[in-house]
Parts: C-alpha cells; sequence; structure tokens
C-alpha cells in the first residue's frame, strides 16, 4: 500500500535530541545530550508513599478524569504559582502531559498556516518542531546575555505582523540565558502593544542557582491574566521526576477553555492516577527542600564542568556560566563544524547535541549544547577528555 501522508510532514524532522539520545540509550556512550535531570535525587520513597496514599483512597483513583485535570493538584499549584505572584484560579489552569502538550495545543488552537510566529535565536528545537508542522513562519528576534533585544523585537513585529512569541526567558534552553528585568517587561509591552500573544515558557525557572537574585516571570508583570496576552507553561519533569509527563498552562480562561476543547480530541485528559500522585506529593513532601537539594547539586555539576571547559583551552572557545537551569550553550571555533565533531566524538565514546537544530533560520554551525546535570563528576571528567580527544582528531583532518 502507499501510504499517503499529510503535508504537515513535509519538511518536518527528527528531533536531534531524541535521536542522539535513542543512539546512548543502553550503551557505554556518556550523554552530555538530553535535558535529563539526575535519577540518584529522584524522590522515590516520597513517590511510592504518595501512589500507595492515591491507591488506599479506593477504586475510583483508576477511574476517567476532568481533561481540565485533576481539581485539588490545580487548587495546589495555583497556591504555589501565588507565591510567585502568578494569581489564577483553577479555572484559568489546564494539566497537561508535560508542557510539551502546551505548545502543541496552544499552535493548534492559534495559529494558522503561514502566520508568523517569532522566537529566540537560538530557541528551543522541540517547540520549532511544533510550529513547522502547523505550517507556521517563523523568525529568530537577535537575543543577547540578557534577553531578546527590544529594537529587534520592534522592527519584526512591524515587519511581520506576528500572532505568536515564544520565549523562555529564565535559563533558556539551549542557551542558558536570564533575561533582565527591562528585558521582560519591554516585550511585555511591545506584544500588548501589537496585540501579540505571549508564550512564556519556563521548565527550568525553579533551578535557581543564585537565591538572592529574582527573576519575575512575564506572567506576573502583566498582572491578572484576563486579557493580559501571555499564557505561562511550566512542568514537574524537572523538579520532581520526567516519567510524570506533567505539566500546566495558566492563562485567560478563554484561552484555557479553547485548548481544553483540543486536548479532548487529543487525549481526553493526561494521567489521572499521575496527578493525584503529585497531589499527594506535594501534601505529604517538601518539594522546595528538595528543590534546594538539586540546586546545591547540579550548581556543584554546573562549576565543575565549566571548569573542564576552562582546561581546554581551545582558541576561540566561549561560553556563559549558567545562573541556572541545565545547559551550557558552547561556541566553538569559527572553522568547527559541531555536527562533524559529534560524529567523531560518539566513535570516541562521547554526545552532545550540535547547535544548530536550535535556530529557526541561518543556523550557527560552530556552537554546541552540553547538559552538566545528569553526570556526576567522575563520568563528567571522563566524557570531557573523550570530547577532548574528538576535538584534537577533527582539527587532524580539517
Amino acid at each position: 500500500m502507499k501510504y499517503r501522508f499529510s503535508k504537515s510532514l513535509e519538511g518536518f524532522s527528527s528531533s536531534a535530541v531524541r535521536e542522539i539520545l535513542k543512539l546512548t540509550q543502553g550503551s557505554s556512550i556518556i550523554s552530555f545530550a538530553g535535558g535529563l535531570p539526575a535519577e540518584e535525587f529522584f524522590p522515590l520513597d516520597a513517590v511510592s508513599e504518595a501512589f500507595k496514599r492515591v491507591t488506599e483512597g479506593g477504586k475510583s483513583a483508576l477511574q476517567y478524569g476532568l481533561t481540565e485535570g485533576y481539581k485539588p493538584l490545580r487548587e495546589t499549584l495555583c497556591r504555589r504559582m501565588a507565591a510567585k505572584n502568578m494569581h489564577v484560579t483553577p479555572d484559568e489552569m489546564l494539566l497537561t502531559t508535560g508542557s510539551q502538550q502546551v505548545i502543541d495545543l496552544l499552535t493548534r488552537v492559534y495559529i494558522d498556516e503561514g502566520d508568523v510566529i517569532l522566537v529566540e535565536r537560538p530557541t528551543y528545537l522541540a517547540a520549532l518542531q511544533v510550529f513547522q508542522a502547523k505550517g507556521a513562519k517563523i523568525y529568530s528576534v537577535d537575543s543577547d546575555s540578557d534577553g531578546m533585544i527590544l529594537s529587534d523585537l520592534q522592527a519584526k513585529i512591524a515587519k511581520y505582523n506576528p500572532k505568536l512569541i515564544y520565549v523562555i526567558p529564565t535559563f533558556s534552553n539551549p542557551a542558558g540565558r536570564v533575561w533582565s528585568v527591562e528585558r521582560r517587561q519591554g516585550v511585555l509591552e511591545l506584544c500588548q502593544a501589537a496585540e501579540v500573544l505571549i508564550l512564556e515558557d519556563d521548565p527550568y525557572g525553579e533551578i535557581q542557582f543564585h537565591g538572592d537574585e529574582t527573576y519575575p516571570t512575564i506572567f506576573s508583570l502583566a498582572g491578572a491574566p484576563t486579557g493580559s496576552g501571555v499564557i505561562y507553561t511550566s512542568t514537574f519533569s524537572k523538579t520532581v521526576a520526567p516519567a510524570f509527563r506533567t505539566g500546566w498552562a495558566i492563562a485567560d480562561q478563554e484561552i484555557i477553555r479553547q485548548m481544553a476543547r483540543f486536548k479532548q480530541s487529543a487525549d481526553l485528559h493526561s494521567s489521572s492516577i499521575d496527578q493525584q500522585t503529585l497531589y499527594h506529593l506535594l501534601e505529604h513532601f517538601d518539594l522546595d527542600a528538595h528543590i534546594e537539594l538539586i540546586r546545591a547539586n547540579y550548581r556543584e555539576r554546573m562549576e565543575y564542568m565549566t571548569g573542564l571547559l576552562e582546561e581546554l583551552n581551545w582558541p576561540g572557545l566561549k561560553w556563559e556560566k549558567p545562573k541556572g537551569g541545565m545547559f551550557i550553550w558552547v561556541e566553538l571555533p569559527e572553522a568547527i563544524k559541531a555536527e562533524d565533531l559529534l560524529k567523531i566524538a560518539v566513535q570516541e565514546g562521547v554526545a552532545f547535541v550540535p547547535g544548530s537544530t536550535f535556530y529557526a533560520e541561518n543556523p550557527k554551525y560552530n556552537t554546541m549544547r552540553l547538559n552538566y546535570t545528569h553526570t556526576n563528576r567522575e563520568t563528567t571528567a571522563r566524557g570531557m577528555q573523550m570530547l577532548a580527544k574528538a576535538m584534537e582528531s577533527y582539527l587532524q583532518n580539517v
């Protein structure tokens, strides 16, 4: 049979990160590729106890749930959001299968083929995939260490009349940047004036290394969600465990209602038993203390990896030490193509993600993303030694 796939597959490429993870799964290859938390910090005992509380509640725990998500968990999350100056009701929240589904659902309800979306340069590649599949036109806004450059954003709003802007202002993926308050406020004001919806993705915001610094969300700067033009999404994947696949969106109730309609057709609802388990975990487990634990350990791992980068002493090597999150964005010497370096690195036993996949257009091929959260000190040292050896081999053949 000749299969007649939809036009949405045209120009749609598989995720470089997913392909590299498949390559390293079950192998001896050291991976700095995926955005993986460290398994040794998963709160296994607390999760087991929370799951036990769910099942002890009776067979109704295994029944279908609401599309919007388990209401007690939404209520608990509303309280956690309020602590960050984001005040919403359960009706202004949707629980999803990870924050990735938020990107997908919003794109489905808000974007038509040919609509323009503005993104950071560089940005999260899985978001680019969703936008491309919908047939959107994607343009990058020039960015620096403080975030989107407002003059370029203003010019591109005027030129392209975008419908949506997608941003990760706190410890961005892949660049690890944290935006200044001035850039956050500026982006909000420009988008509100032009009626451009802002999707603020915040999976890493809790992994903050400098407790004395504050990073207000764009959503909080906008005030009440009604009519604000900002939709905020986050996830439990980085703070509890990815396997729960539980994220959430908060926004104007009109947006949440439309996303819930599409979610019904996609999967009826996300895993109710996972949501119930997370509710009991939040009720009986000190998640904030757990987050402090992973912050401290991830900061130590980041410091160790950046120290090893300094020891490499390659001419033209550049990076910024992240203030949080899970990634170091590395700019290699101009003549080096990261895709070619990766082939040699895998032969040596180490993997990373080439940076070109994170660009909507005009990619920089001499860039790569390194994850520091998943590997311990010993494994990181061996992996960086392998990466150095791969670079030596690469330069010998240039």
